[in-house]
């Protein structure tokens, strides 16, 4: 089983029929997360279709988190945009990563 169907398991949040238009990013993107933040369990991703024909790749973590994941000046946050879409390019898809502030 792959890293990416174990977290699909676990991760009560990703919606698996639209992870399956881009599963290497949405991995990519699951793992990163979840190795940053402090309660890996509160990580949730869900996928809706974004301007144009961009895949949404929207990222809420537990409380106190979003600042880890956003990091100084939004470094961290664009680093993690710049990575997934790279990883998106073996989907075949673009997508845009969002942090979502419960």
């Amino acid at each position: 089983m792959s890293d990416y169907e174990n977290d699909t398991d676990d991760n009560n949040a990703v919606d698996a029929a639209n992870a399956q238009e881009a599963p290497v990013a949405v991995a990519v993107l699951t793992h990163i997360v979840k190795n940053i933040v402090d309660d890996p369990d509160a990580v949730s991703i869900s996928t809706s279709v974004g301007r144009g024909s961009k895949l949404s790749l929207d990222v809420s973590v537990g409380p106190g988190d979003l600042g880890r994941v956003i990091g100084r000046r939004g470094r961290t946050a664009q680093s993690i945009r710049t990575v997934v879409r790279a990883a998106a390019t073996q989907d075949g898809v673009d997508v845009d990563v969002e942090f979502i502030d419960d």
